[in-house]
């Protein structure tokens, strides 16, 4: 089978998760739109990704998935996007100076709106309304009125999208990556979480390694130290709406999905025979599949020989999530029968849906140390099998949020409710996600020389 053909056999096959809107003329119309406004993303991008997901699945470089459990389109300002930004490049210099490799940054955002549930409807007093399926579909707002899908905001969201990647690109080529900033991407969150040493002194070593190399004469011109690639990813989950942003590359012929430089399945959607499968196996962009505890052997094969039939280093990437109590029961077993069967595949640690959890006032949490644990034992798993993990992907915010306990100023559950804003699934503050990019530098990369 070749990948990037014009067919739309998808569209013959049982699509889950997907919105009922209430008119399907005026969902057509939004299609229609949506299939002449321009790319979000161009496939020579698209290609550049494969290549440096290619060289992590190698050991080369590693993978920091990272953003919004489900973005908003109430939060779609700048202030909200350049907090984002922010706790991604410390991560990434973190992982880079601390732990002794490159890495590949792919946010959850910029296309993030849309989100699967595990039930259709909800009641909310006496009354059965449609579930919250993301900004993309419906509103939060508990009323039947705003439940009730709505296909304009399709067109909503690609517009926050393209709004979203203007302001990333401008930051990340325009000198605000630059690594003259490194002290400056940290001083929100020392302000309001107090100053962390560590990256401090990190910060310190960098700036003087830095007035090293002007003193003895050698010219910053390099990129690498002023800009940098950050590439979007979101799950494929409203086919439609990624069908109508498909486009044919002028340069291969191939078709790509430009609504995104890489997308994934969920685990709820990720069934071989059913549709998502399908149109994800007609373009050629890097996808990923969240791969769960019910995952058999037989099935994570029958994905990677359909999805990956060239078997093209790069293209496809499993994502596991599967618990700290049951990673080392269950990812044995699919690794083995990837490895046995000469499948190439990129390998990444979802450890904050695995791990999530009510609290005693029945808000969804989870804790730090349950998502350090499920890192941990993800890369030792990989060792005692000599494969080579290549990432993670996580759930964060730069912002202040109380949604996931413990980390260096521990959040107890009594704390949840003084800045709970997530609108599905907690997500790491910014402290905590500098405090975990620490910890895998230390506990999972070897720096001597191999992941």
């Amino acid at each position: 089978m070749t990948l990037g053909t014009e067919s739309s056999d998808w569209t013959k096959l049982p699509a889950l998760q997907q919105p009922a809107w209430p008119s399907p003329a005026a969902r057509d119309e939004v299609l229609d739109q949506l299939a002449q406004l321009p790319a979000l993303v161009f496939a020579g991008e698209t290609r550049s990704l494969q290549a440096e997901i290619a060289r992590a699945q190698a050991g080369e470089s590693l993978i920091l998935q990272a953003g919004d459990c489900a973005e908003e389109f109430a939060r779609c300002t700048g202030p909200a996007i350049h907090s984002l930004l922010k706790v991604v490049l410390q991560m990434s210099i973190i992982l880079t100076y601390a732990g002794g490799r490159n890495v590949v940054k792919i946010g959850r955002v910029a296309g993030q709106y849309s989100k699967p549930r595990s039930a259709d409807f909800e009641t909310i007093g006496a009354e059965s309304i449609p579930v919250y399926r993301g900004d993309m579909v419906n509103g939060i707002e508990p009323t039947l009125e705003q439940r009730v899908p709505d296909p304009q905001r399709m067109l909503e969201a690609y517009f926050r999208s393209t709004a979203t990647l203007n302001l990333i690109r401008a930051f990340t080529n325009g000198g605000y990556a630059s690594l003259e900033h490194v002290q400056s991407w940290n001083e929100d969150t020392s302000l309001r979480f107090g100053s962390n040493p560590r990256y401090e002194a990190m910060a310190r070593g960098i700036r003087r390694a830095l007035r090293f190399m002007k003193s003895i004469g050698i010219a910053r011109r390099a990129p690498e130290l002023d800009q940098v690639s950050f590439y979007t990813s979101h799950e494929a989950l409203i086919l439609e709406y990624e069908a109508a942003l498909r486009r044919k590359d002028t340069t291969t012929g191939n078709f790509y999905a430009t609504s995104a430089h890489m997308l994934w399945l969920g685990d709820r959607t990720r069934q071989v025979d059913h549709a998502h499968v399908a149109f994800l196996s007609s373009i050629e962009n890097p996808i990923g599949v969240k791969i769960g505890p019910s995952c058999t052997p037989d099935e994570i094969l029958r994905l990677a020989e359909r999805l990956n039939p060239e078997n093209r280093s790069g293209r496809l990437t499993f994502i596991t999530r599967f618990g700290v109590n049951q990673v080392e029961e269950k990812l044995p077993s699919l690794l083995q029968a990837v490895q046995r069967a000469g499948h190439t595949a990129a390998w990444v640690c979802d450890p904050m849906h695995g791990n999530t959890r009510k609290s005693s006032s029945e808000r969804k949490t989870r804790r730090y140390e349950d998502i350090v644990g499920e890192v941990r034992r993800f890369w030792d798993v990989h060792r005692a099998l000599g494969s080579t993990p290549s990432g993670v992907h996580l759930e964060l915010t730069g912002d202040a949020v109380t949604e996931c306990l413990g980390g260096a100023h521990p959040f107890s559950e009594d704390d949840l409710h003084k800045n709970y804003q997530s609108t599905c699934d907690p997500r790491l503050n910014a402290e905590q996600a500098v405090e975990l990019a620490f910890e895998i530098s230390d506990s999972c990369l070897d720096i001597s020389g191999s992941i």
